[in-house]
């Protein structure tokens, strides 16, 4: 029993081995998720084939920068176990901080206004017209011009307003009445 658990949970040098796999997870962590941001909010909610395609790739280069030569259970429990807590962490700190809310998960973005799309939105976005008229067909929206408004949201979907739906204002605007 012995001569086993030695073998599943050896390690060259466990403190110094530990704190470098520690680090550098934490180091590629912060990068990508600067790097996927950066990609807009379509990699979230629409992923492609390329997409996923990337992110397997992603995950397979990463993967030896994090642990290195450390195939040991001990190197990936760290690596695993510090991807978690990080996450954990940025959570809590999103939601406590509004700026760090919307610099990492964005605002919605109109894509499309009264039947117009809204081309410089979807190019930085990374939107294609296709993709807009494929969320209209899935609202059951056949034309552009059968749509009030279309919306990436932050968790990167697209909400359709049928130009059919009736407004609703969320807030009254009163005007001042004037006294003579």
């Amino acid at each position: 029993m012995n001569a086993w658990t030695s073998l599943v949970f050896s390690h060259p040098d466990t403190f110094q081995a530990g704190m470098a796999i520690l680090l550098k997870t934490a180091l590629i962590y912060v990068f990508l998720i600067g790097g996927l941001r950066l990609l807009g909010k379509r990699e979230l909610g629409q992923m492609t084939v390329y997409d996923m395609v990337l992110m397997v790739v992603l995950a397979n280069a990463v993967q030896n920068a994090m642990v290195g030569d450390d195939n040991s259970l001990v190197g990936g429990l760290i690596s695993a176990t510090t991807l978690l807590v990080m996450n954990r962490l940025l959570y809590l700190w999103m939601r406590r901080s509004k700026p760090v809310q919307e610099a990492l998960l964005g605002e919605p973005m109109v894509l499309l206004q009264d039947g117009e799309l809204r081309m410089k939105a979807m190019i930085k976005e990374g939107i294609t017209q296709e993709q807009v008229e494929a969320a209209l067909r899935e609202h059951g929206l056949e034309r552009l011009h059968d749509a009030k408004l279309a919306v990436l949201e932050v968790d990167g979907s697209i909400s359709v307003v049928p130009s059919t739906s009736p407004m609703h204002r969320s807030r009254r605007h009163f005007r001042a009445v004037r006294m003579h």
